[in-house]
C-alpha cells in the first residue's frame, strides 16, 4: 500500500487560498528515515526516483570530498562530528585523523560580544570583503539553545543572505547546546574539516559576551571583541571581564548620526585598555571603528589582523598559541570522557536512584554521596566497554 503524507498549516495562515501565503507544514512518510534526500518525496518510496546522492559516505568518500573542497561533503562530515552515536564518533575522528596533515594553515578569528552589536552584520560585510580578495571563508556560528526545549532557530545563516549564497563562502550554524562559552562541542573539529577543504580564513561567531564567553579564546588566534556606543558598554569595559582577552575591540555601526558617538566611545575604550594588559604578548589591544553598513573600517581592521599575524609568528607567540591550544583542547576531551564514562557505567546508574534519594532526604551530604559513588566507579570495567576507534574491524554489531 503507498504510504501518505499530510500537509499543514500555521494558525496565521488564512483558510481560503491566497497567493501571499504560501507556507504549508509536510509531515513526511512512516517508516523512511531521516537519512534520505528527500524524506518527503513519496517516489523514494515507490523506486521511481533515486537520491541524488549517497545515503551512506565512507571514510575515503569524506576524506577525498573534502580535500577537494567538496561543500556538499563538508556538510556531511561536520553532522557526522557532531553526532553523539558512539559508531559516528569513532568513523567520524578517524576521519579527522587522515584529515590532520591538511589542517592548521587558516587563520582563526573569534567574533563575539553584546547581543544586537551587529556581529552577523559586519561578518557578513567583512566575509564578502574576505572573497573579493581572493580568500576562502567559512564561517561558524553559534546560536543560543532554549533551556526548555533544548532546541535553537539557526538563524545566523538568514541574516547572512548575500555570504551564503557566494561560492567561495561557507557558514554553518550549529546549537551551543548548553556548552560553556557559547561555543559549540564540535566546534574545533568542525574548524579543522573546514581547513581541510581548504578554506583559509576561518570565522567563529559566539552567542554573546560574558565571563563564561573566554572559551572561544581558546580556539582561534585573533579574538575581536564588538561593541556599541550608548549601550552602557563604557562602564561595563572598566570591569575587564572579556576586553582582557580581546586582541583588538572594533566599536561597531560607526555611521550616520552615531558616528560622532562612536569616536568617542572609541577614544573610551582606548584609555580603558591602558590598564589592561595586552591580551597577546607584544600586541597592544587598540579600540578601532566600523561600519557593516556603509562597509567602512573593514579593510583597516583586516590589516590588523594581518598585522597580528606576522607579528606574532615572528616572535614566536603564534606557534606557541597553537601548541597551548592543543593541549587545553585535549585536557577538555579528557573531562569530557571521564564524564561520560563515569555516567553511562551500569553500576553508577544503578546505584543512582539510591544515592540522590538519600541526598533529598537529607541522609547523606552531596560530598559523602560523591565519595559513595567514585568508591563505586571502576575505570578497568568502564574502559572494557571502549573500542579502539583506529581498529573498526573490532566494533560490534
Amino acid at each position: 500500500m503507498e504510504k501518505k503524507y499530510s500537509t499543514s498549516k500555521p494558525s496565521w495562515v488564512p483558510e481560503e487560498p491566497n497567493e501571499k501565503f504560501a507556507c504549508s507544514v509536510m509531515g513526511g512518510i512512516e517508516g523512511i528515515k531521516d537519512t534520505t534526500v528527500g524524506n518527503i518525496n513519496p517516489a523514494l518510496t515507490s523506486g521511481k526516483m533515486k537520491p541524488k546522492r549517497r545515503l551512506i559516505m565512507s571514510e575515503d568518500d569524506y576524506v577525498g570530498g573534502l580535500l577537494n573542497g567538496d561543500r556538499m561533503t563538508l556538510s556531511r562530515a561536520i553532522t557526522l562530528i557532531e553526532s553523539n552515536s558512539p559508531r559516528h564518533f569513532a568513523k567520524a575522528q578517524r576521519v579527522l585523523q587522515r584529515l590532520l596533515p591538511h589542517t592548521g594553515k587558516a587563520l582563526r578569528i573569534g567574533i563575539t560580544g553584546v547581543p544586537g552589536a551587529g556581529k552577523s552584520t559586519m561578518i557578513e560585510a567583512f566575509g564578502n570583503m574576505l572573497c573579493d580578495a581572493g580568500h576562502k571563508v567559512a564561517v561558524l556560528t553559534v546560536d543560543p539553545t532554549s533551556s526548555v526545549t533544548k532546541g535553537s532557530i539557526l538563524g545566523d545563516k538568514t541574516r547572512m543572505g548575500t555570504l551564503s549564497r557566494r561560492r567561495e563562502a561557507f557558514i554553518r550554524p550549529s546549537p551551543a547546546g548548553g556548552t560553556l562559552g557559547g561555543v559549540a562541542r564540535k566546534s574545533r573539529e568542525t574548524m579543522l574539516m573546514c581547513e581541510a577543504a581548504g578554506y583559509d580564513v576561518i570565522i567563529i561567531e559566539t552567542v554573546g559576551v560574558g565571563q563564561s564567553e573566554t572559551t572561544v579564546r581558546s580556539m582561534v588566534d585573533f579574538f575581536l571583541l564588538v561593541v556599541l556606543t550608548g549601550a552602557g558598554d563604557e562602564l561595563q569595559g572598566i570591569k575587564k571581564g572579556i576586553m582582557e582577552l580581546a586582541d583588538a575591540i572594533v566599536v561597531n555601526k560607526a555611521d550616520g548620526d552615531n558616528l560622532v558617538k562612536a569616536k568617542v566611545s572609541r577614544g573610551q575604550y582606548e584609555r580603558m585598555l591602558e590598564y589592561i594588559r595586552p591580551a597577546t604578548p607584544g600586541w597592544p589591544t587598540h579600540a578601532y571603528m566600523c561600519s557593516a553598513l556603509e562597509k567602512t573600517g573593514l579593510k583597516e581592521l583586516w590589516e590588523v589582523i594581518k598585522g597580528f599575524r606576522e607579528n606574532t609568528q615572528k616572535s614566536g607567540v603564534w606557534h606557541k598559541r597553537r601548541d597551548s591550544q592543543l593541549l587545553d583542547w585535549m585536557h577538555s576531551m579528557i573531562d569530557e570522557h571521564l564524564h561520560n564514562l563515569f555516567f553511562e557505567d551500569t553500576v553508577i546508574t544503578g546505584r543512582m536512584p539510591e544515592v540522590r534519594e538519600a541526598v533529598l532526604d537529607g541522609t547523606i551530604s552531596p560530598t559523602q554521596a560523591v565519595a559513595e559513588l567514585v568508591k563505586l566507579f571502576d575505570v578497568e570495567r568502564a574502559a572494557r566497554r571502549q573500542v579502539d576507534i583506529f581498529h573498526p574491524e573490532q566494533e560490534k554489531g
